[in-house]
């Protein structure tokens, strides 16, 4: 993993880290997986995991504060 991946998962990470106390609001958290060509892999967790708002709240607000925020991020994909 060279010296920029690490620097966009870190950055990734701070802000899954601002977002996570809403997800944790309403019984939920998210693990970043992965980072790969500008794709995060993410986990949803607990109430997000199952809840079947989970794919808007992961599209319309975890990658959209990523795309704002991290540059070089094209995609969030949910894994399971």
């Amino acid at each position: 993993m060279g010296m920029e991946e690490l620097e966009i998962k870190e950055q990734v990470q701070e802000v899954l880290d601002k977002l996570r106390p809403f997800l944790l609001r309403d019984g939920g958290d998210c693990e970043l997986v992965d980072v790969e060509d500008g794709i995060v892999k993410l986990r949803l967790l607990g109430a997000c995991g199952s809840c079947p708002s989970s794919t808007i709240t992961l599209k319309a607000g975890i990658e959209r504060a990523l795309l704002e925020e991290v540059p070089g991020i094209v995609e969030v994909e949910q894994v399971f």
